[in-house]
């Protein structure tokens, strides 16, 4: 008799161990409930998306009941067009690109950021080991007005340089491989990659002198954006997709060999230098596990696009949503899914 009734103890206790861990996920499909189809895109092929990429190869959506078809959209412009007008459900990009086009009107809003900060370093021929050593030579940029062209002119600003000091040189039309060929013919002294890029900059006798990320700009990196119609008529999907990439972030961190491979399957990297540099600068050193987006860094960037000309019509607040990444934690889906290592809050 006192054996049966702890048997039967022991089974209240698995079932109610069952039913905390459904109540703390609410986001997962029910039993026979048919997938949703849904459109995401990037807005590039790059390192930064590497949760994303994971997800999909290991079919972490499905658990959802979400069917996602996976576009690549080259250009933050067109994929903000795109997006708003609903011929994607979501994008997958860097925010500070497409901040402005929020700013302006588009009828769309960051929902998450799994990314905060920036993943730029400076790498420099092999006779140049520090910052500061780079006065009388000249960098590499992409265009006028490009991400690396304004991050170097903070950088100049931050340690006392004038144009007279460090010369500026832009390679039209050119993507980060174009400028690194550059680099390697000689064309100029030091120019600004993300990773992996990095770890073939080190296999090719160049340096790594600066992270940009140190330059603590109101950066925002990897973001997930929906379109208003998602939001205001479907917003059980928009949080779906949001636990889906929460649990990518826990999945990435706990499988780094899959995460690493889904990345390099992605960008043909061919060797484990470049697939470790992409996973330790975006599964490790800019990674938000809570997701939430930094209103003050969405601010600022809007101000920061407003000085250099752009039309913005939108306040900050109008261009995000924090309440998806905020269900996480009141639901107790981040507590279950990281245990004791529930990530604080850092916005």
């Amino acid at each position: 008799m006192v054996l049966a009734q702890r048997i039967t103890l022991l089974l209240i206790l698995v079932l109610a161990s069952q039913i905390t861990r459904a109540d703390a996920n609410p986001y997962l499909a029910k039993p026979g409930e048919p997938l949703v189809p849904i459109r995401v895109a990037t807005c590039a092929i790059s390192g930064g998306f590497i949760h994303l990429y994971t997800a999909l190869d290991n079919k972490l959506f499905d658990k959802y009941g979400l069917k996602p078809e996976f576009l690549l959209i080259r250009g933050a412009g067109v994929s903000a067009a795109a997006l708003t007008a609903n011929e994607l459900q979501f994008l997958y990009c860097t925010a500070d690109a497409i901040i402005p086009s929020l700013a302006a009107g588009a009828e769309a809003k960051m929902i998450a950021s799994p990314l905060v900060g920036l993943p730029w370093v400076i790498i420099a021929r092999k006779d140049i080991h520090r910052i500061e050593d780079l006065k009388g030579k000249t960098f590499l940029a992409t265009r006028p007005g490009g991400t690396p062209d304004t991050l170097i002119r903070v950088l100049m600003k931050k340690l006392h340089l004038g144009s007279e000091d460090l010369a500026i040189r832009h390679i039209g039309g050119a993507g980060q491989t174009e400028i690194y060929s550059a680099l390697q013919q000689g064309l100029g002294q030091a120019t600004m990659v993300t990773p992996p890029l990095d770890a073939r900059a080190r296999r090719d006798g160049f340096n790594v002198i600066y992270h940009l990320d140190d330059l603590n700009l109101p950066a925002i990196y990897s973001s997930v954006f929906a379109n208003d119609k998602v939001i205001r008529e479907h917003p059980a999907i928009a949080q779906k997709f949001v636990a889906v990439m929460a649990e990518a972030v826990h999945f990435v961190e706990k499988h780094p060999e899959k995460a690493k491979a889904s990345v390099s399957s992605v960008l043909s990297l061919k060797d484990q230098e470049s697939a470790q540099s992409a996973y330790d600068a975006y599964a490790r050193q800019l990674i938000n596990r809570r997701l939430s987006i930094p209103a003050s860094r969405v601010a600022e960037a809007i101000e920061a696009a407003r000085q250099a000309g752009a039309n913005v019509r939108r306040r900050p607040v109008d261009t995000f949503d924090n309440s998806f990444a905020e269900h996480l934690d009141k639901s107790g889906f981040l507590k279950e899914l990281w245990g004791a290592n529930m990530p604080k809050k850092k916005w």
